[in-house]
């Protein structure tokens, strides 16, 4: 039995649909899942166009992908935790349980981590095998695409939540697809002022409709000036970054308030210069790193804030395909101009 996948083929840039077999061959303790919705995420569009990071890290030949729902269709012959006809999704991050950080319980830091669609076969496919721990049941009825958007909205709930945002000022700096999660987060939430920093006009508008109170463009305005303007020349208490980009990282460290929180999701290849002694020491700020999703804290956050339908997924998904038009939805995702956007097998 073959099926459709979309694989990273050779050592190039684009994607290659072909028929594949169905990965059917499964250890004790994983599953066969018949995969429902598949979205793309921003690894997914590195992958895609062969930059110096996938260069560094893919394998070919691959398949793709690693955020989706589906519905379990076979066990291996030690799962317990699912059963056949489970909605699930999936964390994306295999751990080892071995090294110093799993046997404490840091799972999210696990030395060994391999993640789906880039270290192991994905979900870019009719059909994926995956292994039962990384399983989450999704009890609601809700549709499918909305339940393959979990594990991005994981990143956007582990930053936003990771400090108190409840009542107070938050910038959430860059509005890609995971940044108009978060503030829609710090929406439902009760944030007291939410103030989104973005370029890109298509998701400025749209991260006004998920919540914002005010939105700044670094390329019309001062940033630091706005912000400090918005919080009565106090400062954001808590500053969420998901952009990566060096100008807006340095900003945040000025305009973040004395006693102030920094939550850090967004990477960067630029070195970033910060006034050490006058915006961390002397300031007395917070700065925390965010890697994937604590595991499995998150997971529960996540899917109580998804089963609760506060969320306003429907914004957040912007395009859906199918999976055989990965190129038009690659072509979406790298033009700026899309929330999430969601594949179907």
């Amino acid at each position: 039995m073959e099926m459709m996948a979309v694989i990273k083929a050779a050592r190039e840039p684009g994607a290659t649909i072909v028929k594949k077999p169905i990965p059917d061959d499964l250890g004790p303790n994983e599953v066969l899942i018949k995969v429902l919705a598949t979205s793309i995420c921003g690894t997914d569009v590195h992958i895609y166009k062969w930059d110096k990071w996938s260069q560094g890290r893919i394998k070919p030949p691959l398949t793709t992908g690693h955020e989706f729902s589906g519905e379990v269709i076979k066990l291996g012959s030690h799962v317990k935790k699912v059963n056949i006809g489970d909605i699930v999704s999936a964390e994306t991050h295999i751990v080892c349980h071995e090294c110093e950080f799993c046997r404490r319980g840091e799972y999210h830091i696990c030395k060994n981590t391999k993640i789906i669609g880039v270290d192991t076969d994905g979900c870019f496919a009719e059909y994926a095998k995956m292994p039962e721990e990384n399983l989450i049941i999704n009890h609601a009825p809700i549709d499918p695409k909305y339940l393959s958007i979990q594990e991005p909205l994981g990143n956007a709930v582990h930053t936003m939540l990771h400090f108190k945002i409840t009542g107070k000022t938050v910038a959430v700096v860059g509005c890609g697809p995971i940044g108009l999660m978060g503030v829609n987060i710090a929406k439902v939430v009760g944030a007291k002022k939410i103030i989104a920093i973005e370029v890109n006009e298509y998701r400025i508008n749209l991260a006004k409709e998920l919540g914002a109170d005010v939105v700044i463009n670094p390329l019309k305005e001062n940033v630091i000036e706005r912000v400090m303007e918005e919080t009565d020349g106090m400062g954001v208490d808590v500053v969420t970054e998901f952009s990566g980009n060096k100008q807006a990282i340095e900003d945040a460290f000025k305009y973040v308030k004395p006693g102030g929180k920094m939550s850090m999701l967004g990477i960067t290849p630029d070195m970033i210069t910060i006034d050490l002694s006058n915006d961390v020491v002397f300031k007395g700020i917070t700065i925390y790193g965010v890697v994937g999703r604590i595991l499995f804290d998150t997971w529960h956050q996540v899917t109580g804030l998804v089963e609760s339908g506060k969320l306003d997924l429907d914004k957040i998904i912007t395009h859906t395909f199918r999976l055989s038009e990965i190129d038009k939805g690659m072509e979406v995702m790298m033009s700026g101009n899309s929330g999430k956007v969601v594949l179907i097998p």
